[in-house]
């Protein structure tokens, strides 16, 4: 734990604790009754309302839609699986900035909807929850699929053999073995929706506001550092409440499970009502992923003499069209972002890997509290941490404001959470027995880690790492702020480019969130592969 509980001390409850310092002391005084006053406002009362209900809905929605698509990537094995696994992955990168604007392209004044029947649904709750469902989807299909992939059918049907129908066999035996996964997809889709911004901020428009938001609007627009203290203050408790009770929850639902290797249970679809189950997944995955993305796609080639590459042409140079904006030619962020992500990648695994191998071992309420603490960077403002690094790792010996490293520090924090959540589950399934028989058979702690745990883990570990690569690549909150001119990253460069007037400006921003699309879906497709190949060392 000495590992990750240093990392996590430094940089991020260091630089948290310094902002909120800040807004909360006056005249070297701390004035604490500001916090009743700030959440005794009216105003304050119904962000807080809107932002715990619509991140329940929209966790509720995207367990409903995204876990029959768990099921088919777990159980069914059929053309192009691998590659629609790295699509429905891709919208988990996308800036939530380039998100709002295709999908109010879709759902806005002359989108798609108001084309055909006349309906917009931009400024409504329902355009908050589809975006929603859009970016975490992913979440669910590969957490709790990864999990799923693994379980041992033969318990089922051995329930279905003793009399149990088709539903009494899932509920009784399969449910209990996912929970922990269901429990954690949920979690984390919770904590994503419960801070939600771009999409609240673009699609919400003035009527719907976060928490996130409000703490962005008092903090740049209002210039209130005080209100937004206390409501980071506000949503560092409430997230820290929601993931104690999930630890507790989860621990008392802990089990051994039989693991197996995904090819054992991965089949081709039998009968009517699976091939129905998988046309009905393909059809959401063609709806909710494909068609915002498409929209993105055609915006990118759609230019002011038609379709054509005008708008790629332009990502090589500095100042096309007479636009500043960059230092360097915009194309430059796609090799920064790799390289970026791929440090990130490597910080989260080892972080989040130590982390993981100590909660295992279940010692006592402290690595259960730390359980939680490992979770927080998700529920805390991005906007807060990444002022916090300016603000704080400015003097030696961590001078860091002008290193190329602090971006994958930033970018591992909310890394290392994934990483945790997708390796713990399976990790705890584990049967201590095998680590009792390898330590009898004179194994060393690091040779049955090597000859019993990585076996069965090594897939959980893939996960976690592409998890962590997408995040890393789309991570805009923390990065805007500590990314240089001269190094932008893909979502800062498409942020910078929409925050400018000018159809070549916002041209540029749609060509480059399509490489950004085109990016991560072939990692995402490589790291499949990779693990396909792999999977008969189980």
């Amino acid at each position: 734990m000495a590992v990750p509980v240093a990392f996590f001390a430094l940089f991020f409850a260091y630089p948290v604790t310094a902002i909120v310092g800040r807004g909360l002391k006056a005249g070297g005084d701390w004035q604490f009754g500001r916090i009743g006053e700030v959440l005794g406002r009216p105003d304050i009362l119904d962000v807080l309302w809107f932002t715990t209900w619509q991140a329940l809905a929209s966790t509720a929605l995207t367990l409903l839609i995204a876990l029959p698509g768990a099921y088919v990537f777990a159980r069914f094995d059929f053309p192009g699986k691998q590659v629609l696994r790295a699509v429905v992955t891709v919208p988990f990168v996308l800036p939530t900035v380039v998100v709002g604007t295709a999908f109010l392209a879709l759902l806005g004044r002359g989108g798609l909807l108001d084309e055909l029947w006349g309906v917009r649904l931009d400024t409504t709750v329902w355009a908050i929850l589809l975006a929603h469902v859009f970016f975490n989807y992913a979440v669910v299909v590969r957490t709790v699929g990864g999990l799923w992939s693994q379980l041992d059918p033969r318990q089922e049907e051995a329930a279905r053999v003793l009399g149990a129908g088709r539903f009494a066999a899932f509920r009784r035996v399969t449910l209990p073995a996912l929970a922990p996964a269901v429990a954690a997809a949920a979690l984390m889709v919770f904590l994503f929706t419960f801070t939600s911004f771009g999409v609240v901020q673009i699609l919400g428009g003035p009527a719907y506001s976060t928490l996130e938001v409000e703490i962005y609007r008092q903090t740049a627009q209002l210039l209130d550092l005080p209100t937004a203290a206390v409501l980071t203050l506000v949503q560092f408790a409430a997230v820290g409440g929601i993931l104690a009770v999930h630890a507790a929850t989860v621990r008392r639902r802990e089990r051994a499970l039989r693991l197996v290797d995904p090819a054992q249970t991965s089949r081709r679809p039998r009968g009517a009502g699976q091939w129905a189950l998988l046309g009905g997944v393909l059809l959401t995955a063609l709806l909710l992923i494909l068609l915002p993305l498409g929209v993105l796609v055609e915006r990118s080639f759609d230019g002011p003499g038609g379709y054509g590459f005008g708008y790629y042409g332009a990502l090589q140079s500095v100042g096309a069209g007479g636009s500043s904006t960059f230092l360097v030619p915009p194309l430059e962020a796609v090799g920064n972002s790799l390289r970026y992500a791929l440090v990130a990648t490597l910080i989260a695994l080892v972080i989040g890997g130590l982390a993981a191998a100590a909660l295992t071992r279940r010692a006592g309420r402290l690595v259960r509290g730390f359980d939680a603490l490992l979770m927080l960077p998700l529920g805390v403002s991005a906007v807060t941490v990444g002022f916090g690094f300016l603000i704080t790792l400015d003097k030696p010996p961590l001078d860091l404001r002008t290193s190329w490293i602090l971006v994958p520090l930033a970018q591992a924090l909310v890394g290392v959470p994934f990483v945790v959540r997708t390796m713990l589950p399976v990790l705890r399934a584990v049967d201590d027995r095998l680590r009792e028989a390898a330590a009898v058979l004179g194994a060393s702690p690091l040779r049955a880690w090597r000859e019993v745990d990585l076996p069965l883990v090594r897939r959980a570990v893939l996960v976690a790492a592409g998890f962590a690569f997408a995040v890393s690549l789309g991570e805009f909150g923390a990065t805007v702020f500590i990314a240089r001119p001269d190094t932008p990253t893909l979502p800062v460069a498409v942020a910078r480019l929409l925050g400018r007037s000018g159809e070549l400006n916002y041209g540029q921003a749609m060509a480059l969130s399509t490489i950004l699309m085109l990016v991560c879906a072939v990692s995402l497709l490589l790291l499949e592969r990779i693990r396909t190949d792999r999977s008969g060392e189980f």
